[in-house]
């Protein structure tokens, strides 16, 4: 309980002192900022709630704020939708925890590897909890990595990118997309605060790379939906691809990234050459035994 308290005080605290206390509606008051953002009787004021109450939240109590005031303070904050859910998160753990049952094996369902082979001529990963790789077709494969010769504790997106040197020289805005791993990652460690796996991979990237300590300090969150990467790949040079996410009915720990290039572009060209390049595979030598223990 109070591990939840501190990761509640933490969001709360970092929150508000992003926020511009010009851009939030407050009139001026003429006293001297001696901290950045806003203090807590503003965003309490902002909200409509007592600053003794907004304050007793802030600390971690256990208050059960309604869900109409929780949307308040996360507008007051100047949250995007990521940021209220994980705040949503943190509020409801801490009004009361629930500890989930033990987690199992994450598989992929028939049907979605079936989708990875119609996807064939695009790259194409399928992502579980703490971004565990569970499935990628030989497109992505060629992309990326081969996560198949990957340990299978290895197998994780986040781990991937903090800690092999290949994907520091793939991603030219490496430091961009590392920072949305790492909130991804503090994302759904909200959601599920017992989950001894994802508190495994949270230690050793934390004991391995100092730039994911401090990023993880910083206390953000961010849902990754769409985007574009630039890549520079050893085989086929410098190319773009946008990517779309999708989140299977019935399966909200399981999510698609569909890895695709403009029609005729150079990018477009790059990926066939890759595609061309790739073996052939046979069927299912997309699915690379990576089924995670959680």
């Amino acid at each position: 309980m109070a591990e939840t308290n501190r990761e509640l005080a933490d969001f709360l605290r970092r929150a508000r002192s992003q926020v511009d206390p010009s851009r939030a509606g407050l009139p001026p008051d003429g006293r001297v900022r001696r901290v950045p953002g806003l203090r807590r009787e503003e965003v309490a004021l902002l909200a409509g709630v007592s600053t003794d109450y907004y304050a007793r939240l802030e600390q971690g109590r256990r208050i059960i704020p309604s869900p109409a005031v929780v949307e308040s303070i996360g507008r007051a904050l100047g949250l995007d939708d990521a940021g209220r859910a994980h705040l949503r998160d943190l509020i409801g753990i801490t009004a009361a925890p629930v500890r989930r049952r033990a987690r199992g094996v994450q598989r992929v369902r028939p049907g979605l590897y079936q989708l990875l082979d119609a996807l064939d001529g695009e790259p194409a990963l399928i992502l579980g909890r703490r971004t565990d790789v569970l499935a990628a077709n030989q497109l992505a494969r060629a992309l990326f990595t081969d996560f198949e010769r990957l340990p299978p504790r290895h197998r994780n997106y986040a781990r991937w990118m903090f800690l092999d040197d290949e994907a520091r020289s793939l991603f030219v805005d490496w430091e961009v997309h590392v920072r949305e791993a790492v909130e991804s990652l503090r994302l759904d460690a909200g959601r599920d605060p017992d989950d001894q796996a994802t508190a495994a991979l949270i230690a050793e990237l934390r004991e391995h790379s100092q730039e994911f300590a401090d990023w993880w300090e910083q206390h953000r969150v961010h849902q990754r939906t769409h985007g574009s990467k630039r890549l520079r790949h050893p085989i086929v040079g410098e190319l773009t691809v946008e990517y779309e996410t999708l989140t299977p009915p019935g399966d909200p720990d399981t999510t698609l990234f569909i890895y695709t290039a403009e029609a005729g572009s150079p990018s477009k060209r790059a990926l066939d050459l890759l595609a061309s390049w790739s073996l052939p595979s046979t069927a299912g030598d997309h699915r690379p035994g990576l089924a995670q223990e959680q």
